[in-house]
């Protein structure tokens, strides 16, 4: 009995070495030069017949193939486009794996002020839905906290690591608020009507999340005794060295958001969602304020909207000159981050155009999660984190990435996914 408990274990441990992620890779010892493609840098330039060489995981030159010769390992990928590492805003990836089982999910804590919860705790640096995002060429991702009205802080994270302190490109870069609802619905489980309706509690919530700041404020100001672990997580929102994401929608929730952080005196505001935004982007825009949308493959809110609203959302806010990133919150939001590419390229085909779609996933994201002077577009002094597609990356037709770097490591494309492709592929082609 003993010796068969040995060899079931033995064979547990076998097979969960078969299926663990990738090894990251090692740090980059020599220059490489990626030669001959167009790249598109993320700020709306592209290059054709590009030279784009790295070192110490650093960029350190962006031109023309004609402007010098390359130097150190050179890749000739003429041809092939380059694209900057995707960044995925808003996601839970690395809080969950498996949705139906609740020892695998860690994105929600009990209570609901909690500005101290820290979402890179938990995070999963070998998360097998993580892998997944490589071979589409997301590389980044701000890994956030759910539930609550204050669920905590998120960080920006690469995904080529072997725990959450190797992970982190920002630590601790927002606050996350999800303001309440200026309409409800009733209970009909219950037996009240199900009809949407005004929020009676709206206000009195509303003041509740303000007066909760003011006494962070006085806390900080005073004493700190006894003390109050929630108040010290939030000083360095409140002395402005923080960001405040707020999770909202609709026109009037998005203006008092708006009015109540300038009350407040919080400055480093970004809306996520931010559904009705377009009725109020010049508001936004006066403020300078980030907005993180969702993927366009929505439905409209009401039936007095345009059917094609959520597809054209991206192309009204930016022609207001509003700094716009694409999140991916809602339903099956860890397995579908992977397609963030291709949401982009649906706000491309409803009028954005394709570089300016680019950004939503690269340089504006990386300006509105302020990581913008490390990664977002491919510049010289730069992180090396950036791919090599084989066409179109916000097209899934021909988004097949042949290369990809993180901070200028040459990264494994495989997962569990792309293993079983090449196997069932074998096994037909040979039938």
């Amino acid at each position: 009995m003993k010796k068969q408990f040995i060899y079931i274990l033995l064979s547990f441990l076998f097979i969960g070495n078969l299926s663990a992620q990738q090894t990251p890779a090692p740090k980059q010892s020599k220059k490489i030069s990626i030669v001959g493609a167009t790249a598109h840098l993320g700020n709306g330039t592209v290059i054709e017949n590009s030279l784009i060489e790295f070192s110490n995981g650093k960029i350190t030159f962006v031109g023309k193939a004609t402007d010098k010769s390359p130097e150190g390992e050179v890749m000739n990928y003429n041809g092939k486009q380059v694209y900057p590492g995707f960044i995925a805003a808003n996601t839970s990836l690395g809080l969950a794996e498996i949705d139906a089982v609740r020892a695998t999910r860690d994105f929600d804590e009990v209570g609901g002020n909690l500005p101290h919860i820290r979402s890179i705790i938990a995070y999963n640096a070998e998360s097998k839905v993580i892998e997944t995002m490589r071979p589409n060429g997301v590389l980044m991702a701000q890994v956030t906290p759910r539930g609550g009205t204050i669920s905590g802080t998120s960080t920006i994270v690469q995904f080529d690591a072997w725990n959450w302190e190797d992970a982190v490109i920002k630590l601790d870069d927002a606050i996350h608020i999800n303001w309440p609802s200026s309409f409800t619905r009733g209970r009909w489980w219950l037996g009240e009507d199900p009809a949407l309706k005004p929020n009676k509690n709206y206000a009195k919530s509303i003041d509740r999340i303000a007066n909760y700041i003011k006494d962070a404020k006085n806390y900080l100001a005073g004493k700190r005794s006894p003390k109050n672990l929630p108040f010290e997580a939030m000083e360095q929102l409140i002395n402005g060295n923080q960001k405040l994401f707020v999770h909202v929608s609709g026109e009037k929730p998005i203006t008092d958001v708006i009015a109540t952080c300038k009350k407040l005196n919080i400055k480093n505001l970004v809306l996520v969602h931010a559904d009705g935004a377009e009725k109020v982007a010049d508001l936004i825009k006066q403020n300078n304020i980030g907005v993180i949308i969702d993927r366009a493959h929505n439905l409209p809110n009401s039936e007095d909207e345009d059917y094609d609203l959520p597809f054209r959302r991206a192309k009204i806010l930016v022609n207001k000159g509003i700094l716009v990133g694409l999140g991916m919150e809602g339903g099956m939001e860890r397995m579908s981050t992977r397609n963030l590419p291709f949401y982009a390229g649906t706000y491309a085909a409803y009028g954005l155009g394709k570089e300016e779609a680019l950004k939503l996933i690269t340089s504006n994201t990386a300006k509105i999660l302020g990581v913008d002077d490390k990664v977002g577009t491919i510049e010289v002094g730069k992180d090396a984190t950036l791919f090599v597609s084989e066409g179109d990356a916000l097209d899934m037709r021909t988004n097949i990435v042949l290369n990809a770097f993180i901070q200028g490591r040459k990264i494994s494309l495989e997962t569990h996914q792309t293993k079983l492709w090449k196997r069932y592929a074998n096994k037909y082609k040979n039938q």
